[in-house]
This record gives C-alpha cells, structure tokens and sequence, in this order.
C-alpha cells in the first residue's frame, strides 16, 4: 500500500434527500480513512424531521493531525446528489474546491465547473437496486481523492455489510472507480496531490 498521503484538513460534504443513503455513506467512508488509512477523522451529519425526501448532509473532516474543530464550514469537496443540496451549499466551496453532482437531479449546476455522473441511474440499471446508489458514489470518490487507497475502501465497505447485500454493494463500489476513472481521466485529482 502506498504511504498515507500528509493532509493538513481536508472537509467533504455530502449532501442530498433523506433516503439516498447520505449518512451511510459518510459513516462508511468516515471508517475506512481512519480506521483502514490511518487518519483523525470527525464525522457529522443533520437532516431535515422529514427524514425521508427532506434534506439531508453528512460532514467529514480528515487530517494528519489532531482535528480541533469538527464541523465542516470551508469545503475542499462538495457531494450533491439533489439540486436543492447543490444550491443551498455550494456557497460553502472553498475557491478550487471540487463540485461533484447526481447529473440526473441537479440540471442546473450553480457552476460550469463539476465532475457528474447518473448515480442513481447507473445503481438501478447496472447494479439492479436504486439503493445502491450512494456505493457507486463512494467507489468513483476513492477514484478522486487521491489519499484514497480502493483496495483499502472496498475492504472497509465489505466489514460493515451483511453478507446479503455485501456481493451487490462491491459491484456498485467497483461500478463507480471504474466509470469515474472512464469519465472524469487518471488526472483529475492532481490539485490535491500537490498540497
């Protein structure tokens, strides 16, 4: 494995309706950088009393070092899966922070500056189940970041499963690094590697 790449404070977003899995997917990939990567990690998350179909948001904050502030205000990634997510916060972007969108329910990027894929689309029509959707966004992220290891992330992914949805959730993980790498191209997270 490669060594653990130095991250001053790196804070993700993931944000969306209720439903999509947000905080699963936060918690999963919260796990798998602390636990399998070896980093601090502080997880939080809100969502709207709709629960289902109202707002939702997870935060990550990753670092090298001791984290002193949990929340998340100066965002370095930003997961939108609605367009009511998108716009209430890409505001919290920092400048040369990346934008990432569910290209089937954000039409209208506040930027022409994202990276995008069908999440929800390429979970029911190549994975078989809509759920899946927030897998395949966790496997195209650990495509991104480049102080992702995969093999790390799918294994952490695979530990917290039940053994029944563990085969199809892997196949969504592996759905979404490939078709990231496919679509977004093997340069893409060199703005972090440098920092």
């Amino acid at each position: 494995m490669k060594p653990q790449q130095e991250l001053d404070r790196f804070e993700i977003r993931f944000s969306g309706l209720g439903g999509q899995g947000i905080i699963t997917l936060g918690k999963i990939m919260g796990q798998g950088l602390a636990l399998g990567h070896g980093y601090n990690v502080t997880q939080t998350q809100s969502y709207g009393p709709e629960a289902r179909g109202g707002s939702s948001k997870c935060d990550l904050v990753i670092s090298s070092k001791p984290i002193s502030y949990p929340k998340a205000e100066n965002l370095d990634l930003l997961v939108a899966l609605s367009q009511e997510a998108c716009n209430t916060y890409y505001p919290y972007l920092k400048p040369g922070g990346v934008l990432v969108l569910e290209s089937d329910l954000v039409k209208q990027p506040p930027t022409n500056q994202f990276l995008s894929l069908p999440y929800t689309a390429l979970a029911k029509e190549k994975v078989g189940i809509a759920q899946a959707m927030n897998t395949v966004v966790l496997g195209s992220l650990s495509f991104l970041l480049p102080f992702v290891n995969q093999g790390t992330m799918r294994k952490s992914l695979e530990s917290v499963l039940p053994p029944k949805i563990k085969a199809i959730n892997t196949k969504a993980f592996n759905l979404g690094h490939r078709l990231a790498k496919k679509e977004w191209g093997d340069d893409i997270g060199e703005a972090w590697r440098d920092e």
